[in-house]
């Protein structure tokens, strides 16, 4: 895949997420899918997963070789502190959409090159540009799909 066409996967994922918050209504916010979390949790995670994805894509190309490092989302949405289950989506959507956005400015502006920098995950180990590409390109999909589920349940 091409740098142009990893862009234009990324871009597109970003408005498949959007797209699935849409379907948020007050009624069916709190409503739980099959593993338990509902669409408020889905947009807070996405939140904060996607402001670790820019700064690992950040770190990647600045400090090739630098470790990363991965963290319990499943915590993190239990974590009372963080109001997965009770905070207002419209912070933590700004902030997806903030992190994608400039993400997405940045990988804009990579060379072929770039491509093979790499960074050290502390669970997945050598975790390269591509990789994170290939990652942060599926993943507002698979939680849109989630999101989808929980409304449908």
């Amino acid at each position: 895949m091409t740098l142009i066409e990893h862009a234009q996967s990324y871009d597109e994922s970003t408005g498949v997420f959007l797209s699935a918050v849409g379907l948020i209504t007050s009624e069916n916010i709190d409503k739980t899918d099959h593993a338990g979390w509902s669409p408020r949790q889905i947009v807070h995670h996405m939140a904060d997963s996607e402001s670790q994805s820019a700064a690992r894509l950040r770190r990647i190309l600045a400090e090739p070789g630098t470790q990363i490092l991965g963290y319990d989302e499943n915590a993190w949405s239990e974590c009372a502190a963080l109001g997965y289950r009770t905070f207002p989506i419209e912070n933590s959507l700004a902030l997806y959409k903030a992190s994608r956005d400039s993400s997405l400015e940045v990988l804009k502006n990579l060379t072929e090159e770039d491509l093979a920098k790499f960074a050290m995950h502390s669970e997945r180990g050598k975790f390269t540009l591509e990789d994170w590409l290939r990652v942060y390109s599926k993943h507002p999909v698979d939680h849109a799909n989630q999101l989808r589920e929980a409304i449908a349940d």
